[in-house]
């Protein structure tokens, strides 16, 4: 073909600018074909930043590339004048609760004399009054009428015992209820504002942070679990603050279910102490498995009560009271530590049993001269 045919051939193609049918804020541009000669002009590409998109619809050439993300999908509508494409975006899924394993796939060997360490440290428990027999988490339950609200309250002392102690928690729980209007219940905490709800537990470990679980918790039980306590653990789980320990007990206390051993500070350490775990666990995940593996089911209920006051009383964290202990003397806990000898104590005994007297000394009278 010839160079002068080949131009009267070509067209050029114009953009016409209109305004969109479909959205104010938007200019749509039309391209329009226009017999003549062609030039020798490079085509330029027309970069418009004052474009709005509707959320629904617009032009398929008009979409900014902020838009187009990896998984969007674009759909094509033929309209009577024009062909439209839709953007159709999917909101996120909502995050999936985690789940708890519940077994180990070798099971733990259960250790010797077990039996006999469990049996005495029951018997030592039956004599002590421990802060978990009368601030513990099953007691906020007492304090409300209704089933919910019984259930809820005590779903929340387990979520502010978290490194705080029983006496703390205690006194937490009720100041809230009285914050909130007499009752702790899900509605009455979506409508306390966070200031009120601070105040009332500042006095708890990380009260800001549960600040935000407590209320973020209670809109989760009004929207997905009708104002009430799930009963599994992988829902409980689901909620903000809520971790496996306060799970099985939110269970045993709140339904009487018995689904786990909850395992916290307390029981980790003791049963560490005792040389229950093969290997010393690294943290109360590890020895809850261990012990459920193990441990027959009729006592999952009761250990966590029961060595959470024995460590509140005698097996404490730092300067345990191993004398005082009955599995010291019958060599059923392996860490136990033998009483000290002070040098003091030795320099007291011999000054007791040669009593020396000493001498006070020259007695000094001051006057004091009025001027």
């Amino acid at each position: 073909m010839s160079a002068a045919r080949r131009v009267a051939t070509e067209r050029v193609t114009r953009l016409a600018v209109r305004s969109s049918p479909y959205h104010a804020a938007v200019t749509s541009c039309d391209t329009q074909d226009i017999p003549g000669p062609s030039t020798t002009r490079r085509r330029t590409r027309v970069k418009r930043e004052d474009v709005k998109l509707n959320d629904q619809e617009d032009s398929a050439d008009t979409l900014p590339a902020a838009t187009t993300k990896r998984g969007a999908k674009t759909k094509r509508v033929k309209t009577a004048t024009r062909s439209v494409t839709i953007l159709e975006t999917k909101s996120k899924s909502p995050k999936k609760s985690k789940v708890i394993p519940q077994s180990l796939a070798i099971p733990h060997p259960a250790p010797e004399r077990w039996k006999e360490a469990y049996d005495a440290i029951k018997e030592m428990r039956s004599k002590i009054l421990a802060p978990v027999d009368t601030m513990g988490c099953d007691q906020a339950q007492w304090k409300e009428q209704d089933p919910k609200n019984s259930r809820f309250a005590t779903l929340i002392s387990l979520m502010l015992s978290s490194q705080t102690k029983d006496e703390v928690t205690d006194a937490a729980v009720a100041k809230l209820r009285t914050a909130v209007g007499g009752s702790l219940s899900v509605d009455a905490v979506i409508a306390a504002d966070e200031g009120t709800i601070s105040e009332a537990i500042s006095k708890v470990g990380f009260w800001r942070r549960k600040t935000q679980y407590i209320k973020q918790a209670a809109q989760r039980l009004r929207d997905d679990f009708d104002s009430d306590v799930p009963k599994t653990v992988d829902e409980l789980c689901s909620l903000p603050g809520v971790g496996p320990k306060m799970a099985f007990l939110a269970l045993q206390v709140a339904w009487n279910i018995n689904l786990g051993i909850g395992v916290d500070v307390h029981v980790h350490r003791i049963t560490n102490r005792l040389g229950w775990h093969r290997r010393p666990t690294k943290n109360p995940e590890e020895t809850r498995l261990n012990l459920q593996s193990w441990l027959p089911k009729e006592f999952h209920g009761e250990i966590n009560h029961m060595l959470v006051g024995f460590g509140q009383t005698v097996c404490l964290p730092v300067g345990p009271k191993c004398d005082s202990c009955t599995l010291s003397s019958s060599r059923l806990c392996p860490s136990a530590q033998p009483k000290k000898s002070t040098k003091r104590g030795s320099r007291d005994s011999a000054s007791t049993n040669n009593p020396v007297e000493s001498d006070p000394g020259p007695k000094i009278e001051i006057e004091v001269e009025n001027a």
